[in-house]
C-alpha cells in the first residue's frame, strides 16, 4: 500500500539539489578535498531524510484515507486531505453493514472434566437431548463437546451437528452458562481415539441428583465421559428453576438452524402462503415410530409382522411384547391418518385449506392417507387429547354416538387446549407418563418478559412437535 513511485517533478527536484551542490563545489576552489567530501556527505544525508519524509507522509495520507477500518489507532487523530466520501464504496458498505455483536461474558468456574454425548432418535428427540445435556453440563461444571447426532437409526441420516445447526452461535450464545468446545483438547482427543474413555447410557427420566451423584464422580475419575444415548434422560418435572429455564434458552435461542436451512424454510412458507391458508401437520406415523411404540391400529397382518420384526431388531428398544389395543386406549399411540381426518372434520376445520405433511414416509402409503387426501384442514396449535379421542372415535364407529354428538364432544374437550401454557401433569414414580416438558415449558412462560418466547413456542413447539403427534 505504501509503495510510492517518484514523479518526474520529484526526480527533477532531487536532481536540482544534486546539481546545486555540485555547482557550488566547483566555485569554491579554496575548500580542501576533505571538507568537500564532508559537505557532500551532509547533502546526501539531507536528501535521504527528505525522501524518507516524503514516503512516510504519503503512507500516512493513504492510510488515513481508508478510514477506521484499516487505519491504526495512532493515525485516527491525524488530519486528512481526503473526505469520508472519497473512501471506496465497497469499503464503506462493508464497515457499515455488519452489526456489532455483543457476546455474553464467559462464565468462570473450575472445570470438572469433559462430557461427550451421542444423541439418538429423530431430530426432535436429538434436539431435546441437546437441551438436556447442556443443562446437565452446566449443573456439573463440566465442558461440553459439541454433541454428535445419530447416524445409526432408522433414518440413517449422515448429517453432523454443524450441517443442521449454527454451531458457532450455539457455542457463543451459551458462553455465560457453560463452556462448549467443537472437539476435545489434543491430549484428551488422542486418548479417546485409542479407546481410553468411559462410555455409558444414562438412566432414563433421571433426577438431576443422579448426574450429580453418579455421573460427576466418573467424569472426575476418567476426565472424559461419553453418554451414548441421551433421549428422555432428564425428568420433565420438579427440576430447579434455573435448569428448566436453561433448557428453554437452548431450545428456542441457542439451537438456531444454519442460514441455508432457515432460508429454505422461509421459501417453503412463502410458497404455501401464495396459495392461501395452509396447515402443517406432523402425523408421527412413520415405520420406526409404530415399531417402537407397538401401535398397529389399522395395519394388516403383514404390516404387523414387519413392525414386530423391526422392534426385535433393535436391542436397546426394551419393550418387545406390546398390547396395541391397551396402549391405544391409554392414549399412548399416535392418531392414525384416518383418525386424524375424522377429528379435524369434527372440529369444523375447512376442508379447502392446504395441508403440508411435515413427516417422513407415512407407513401404509396411499392406502392409509386416503382419508386425509380429500381434506385439507387448518390447525391453531391444538393439543389433542388422544385418550379421549380414541374412545369417542370408537363410539362413533360403533353407532353409539351420532355425528353431531361426536363433533360437539370433540369441540368441548379441546376448548381449553389451544396452545395456552398450563400446569403439566405430574405422576409420582411414573415420569414416563407425565406431560412432556418441551410440549409445554410452563416455567419459561410465566413472566411478561417471555412473551416473545411464548409466541415462538406456540408456533414452533406445539405445531411441529406435539399437535396430532405426542
Amino acid at each position: 500500500m505504501c509503495r510510492v513511485e517518484r514523479s518526474e517533478k520529484e526526480r527533477s527536484w532531487v536532481m536540482g539539489l544534486k546539481g546545486f551542490g555540485e555547482g557550488k563545489g566547483e566555485k569554491m576552489p579554496t575548500l580542501t578535498k576533505s571538507s568537500s567530501m564532508v559537505s557532500r556527505s551532509r547533502m546526501k544525508l539531507w536528501l535521504i531524510r527528505a525522501t524518507t519524509s516524503v514516503l512516510l507522509w504519503t503512507c500516512i495520507v493513504q492510510l488515513t484515507a481508508l478510514g477506521d477500518m484499516w487505519g491504526p489507532r495512532v493515525l485516527k487523530g491525524w488530519p486528512s486531505c481526503f473526505s469520508q466520501d472519497s473512501v471506496p464504496m465497497d469499503l464503506k458498505f462493508a464497515s457499515s453493514s455488519v452489526p456489532t455483536r455483543v457476546l455474553p461474558p464467559k462464565r468462570v468456574y473450575k472445570n470438572n472434566g469433559y462430557l461427550m454425548v451421542s444423541c439418538n432418535g429423530g431430530l426432535n428427540q436429538m434436539r431435546a437431548a441437546i437441551c438436556d445435556m447442556v443443562a446437565i453440563a452446566r449443573h456439573l461444571n463440566v465442558t461440553l463437546i459439541v454433541p454428535e447426532l445419530d447416524k445409526t437409526s432408522f433414518w440413517n441420516d449422515p448429517s453432523e451437528f454443524q450441517d443442521i445447526f449454527d454451531v458457532n452461535h450455539f457455542i457463543t450464545s451459551l458462553r455465560d452458562e457453560v463452556r462448549i468446545l467443537k472437539e476435545l483438547p489434543p491430549r484428551l482427543k488422542r486418548r479417546v481415539e485409542l479407546g481410553m474413555l468411559y462410555s455409558m447410557p444414562p438412566i432414563s427420566w433421571s433426577d438431576i441428583s443422579y448426574y450429580q451423584n453418579q455421573i460427576l464422580p466418573l467424569i472426575k475419575k476418567y476426565k472424559v465421559v461419553h453418554l451414548n444415548r441421551t433421549d428422555a434422560r432428564l425428568a420433565n418435572n420438579a427440576r430447579p428453576m434455573e435448569i428448566q429455564k436453561l433448557r428453554c434458552r437452548v431450545n428456542f435461542k441457542a439451537l438456531r438452524f444454519t442460514p441455508q436451512i432457515e432460508e429454505l424454510g422461509k421459501r417453503v412458507v412463502r410458497i404455501l402462503r401464495q396459495n392461501g391458508p395452509f396447515l402443517v401437520l406432523h402425523l408421527r406415523y412413520e415405520m420406526d415410530m409404530l415399531a417402537f411404540s407397538g401401535c398397529t391400529q389399522g395395519c394388516n397382518n403383514g404390516e404387523v409382522e414387519e413392525l414386530t420384526r423391526m422392534r426385535y431388531a433393535y436391542p436397546w428398544w426394551k419393550e418387545k411384547i406390546i398390547n396395541s389395543d391397551l396402549k391405544r386406549r391409554d392414549g399412548l399411540c399416535p392418531l392414525t391418518p384416518e383418525e386424524t381426518a375424522l377429528t379435524l372434520k369434527a372440529l369444523d376445520i375447512d376442508s379447502n385449506y392446504q395441508i403440508y405433511v411435515a413427516a417422513g414416509e407415512i407407513y401404509g402409503g396411499e392406502r392409509r392417507m386416503a382419508s386425509l387426501r380429500a381434506a385439507y384442514p387448518k390447525l391453531k396449535t391444538i393439543l389433542l387429547d388422544r385418550r379421549l379421542l380414541v374412545d369417542l372415535i370408537d363410539r362413533y364407529h360403533n353407532g353409539t354416538l351420532s355425528w353431531d354428538e361426536f363433533s360437539s364432544s370433540v369441540k368441548e374437550a379441546h376448548a381449553n387446549r389451544k396452545g395456552n401454557p398450563t400446569t403439566r401433569l405430574v405422576i409420582p414414580d411414573r415420569p414416563k407418563e407425565e406431560d412432556y416438558f418441551y410440549a409445554n415449558p410452563q416455567e419459561c412462560l410465566q413472566s411478561s418478559d417471555d412473551h416473545d418466547l411464548l409466541s415462538r413456542f406456540s408456533t414452533k413447539a406445539q405445531a411441529s412437535n406435539v399437535a396430532l403427534g405426542k
